[in-house]
């Protein structure tokens, strides 16, 4: 499965965003650096910046560059203008859709797909459908829309709301696949329901072949599935790394909120990259976790770039205060022991060098 990330394209959806053309550049450059495959940067029709950028990174990322168009001639030439190596066409298909958004028939909007995609073959780009809302839509509208679009390399199957969990996700696959390639097909997931990550897992075991992600969930509403929950869950679960370089994912992440100006959008507690996903200062914790981090954490931060932090102070138990005076070169009588409890209660909190530095400094070998 490949990922396709929308990191630009959904996070600029969001309230009060407005990136600039050197922003979704250089946050696409790091993605690309990355190993992102494929990076859905705009919505050209919108205007020049999104074109212009479609246009530097075309030329500049190693991943395809993606521009997103209704099943209109206009947008299909904003994007074949920009130079969009994939123009991928929008196509409602649940009846939600149909009827209170374009007020158009089933037949009416898949003749607009087939001209839009015609329009894009005739550019030398590369047409991709989406279908929107087509976790909504009954599986054989699918179906009919896969048949009559077999030259299309990729139909992606869109939860435009957000309304599926994985056991939903997982029952319209199983449907679809007997008669279809489900590695033909790709997914978008939100996050309204909070299972966006776990959708594309579920999809992914499926046999699904892209996955559209974004940094740190960035996206309307509650966002999209994390690009880099999607990538750990991926190793850790299936030893799939989904072509990314693992050692970089939350440096290169922590880079585009800050190209992007979105470092105040996540929690300190948001998976993967918050600050305190990684941070243990409970007594117990520490002072297994000295010895075998693993004991309390899924994964080793180090692994993907990040850091573990190690907590000492007033919460410290004995065995950790031990510990952390043999570290010291110090005998861990029960004396020294509660005297440097007592230290690390008034110091503390610190991480395990400078605990380590202060058994040192106070007490002889």
């Amino acid at each position: 499965m490949i990922l396709n990330d929308v990191t630009l394209r959904e996070g600029e959806q969001m309230p009060d965003r407005n990136y600039t053309v050197e922003q979704k550049v250089e946050a696409g450059l790091e993605l690309s650096e990355l190993g992102v495959e494929s990076l859905e940067v705009g919505f050209p029709v919108t205007g020049e910046k999104d074109r212009e950028a479609i246009r530097t990174l075309a030329v500049e990322a190693e991943a395809d560059i993606v521009g997103l168009a209704r099943a209109v001639p206009g947008d299909v030439e904003a994007a074949a203008d920009a130079s969009a190596d994939v123009i991928q066409v929008m196509v409602p298909t649940s009846d939600y859709q149909l009827d209170h958004v374009l007020d158009k028939d089933r037949e009416s909007v898949l003749q607009m797909a087939r001209e839009a995609v015609d329009l894009v073959v005739d550019h030398g780009a590369v047409p991709h459908l989406i279908l929107v809302d087509a976790f909504r839509t009954e599986v054989e509208e699918i179906r009919t829309v896969a048949h009559e679009f077999d030259g299309v390399e990729c139909i992606t199957l869109a939860d435009t709301v957000g309304a599926r969990l994985p056991s939903g996700v997982q029952r319209l696959l199983e449907k679809l696949e007997p008669s279809v390639d489900l590695e033909r097909f790709g997914v978008h997931f939100h996050d309204d329901l909070g299972v966006g990550t776990a959708n594309v897992l579920t999809a992914y075991q499926a046999g699904i072949g892209k996955a559209d992600v974004s940094v740190a969930s960035l996206g309307e509403r509650a966002g999209n599935s994390s690009l880099e929950e999607v990538v750990v869950g991926g190793v850790l679960e299936h030893d799939e790394d989904f072509g990314v370089e693992t050692d970089e994912l939350i440096p290169k992440c922590e880079r585009v909120l800050d190209v992007l100006g979105e470092q105040d959008a996540i929690s300190d507690r948001k998976a993967i990259l918050g600050s305190e996903v990684t941070k243990h200062e409970s007594g117990i914790h520490t002072a297994a976790m000295l010895n075998e981090p693993k004991t309390f954490e899924p994964f080793d931060p180090g692994d993907f770039g990040g850091e573990r932090d190690l907590l000492f102070g007033e919460g410290t138990g004995t065995t950790g205060a031990s510990i952390l005076l043999s570290r010291a070169g110090v005998t861990p009588t029960d004396e020294r022991v509660e005297s440097f409890l007592s230290v690390l209660a008034d110091e503390g909190p610190v991480d395990t060098e400078e605990a380590v530095s202060i058994a040192e400094a106070n007490f002889q070998a």
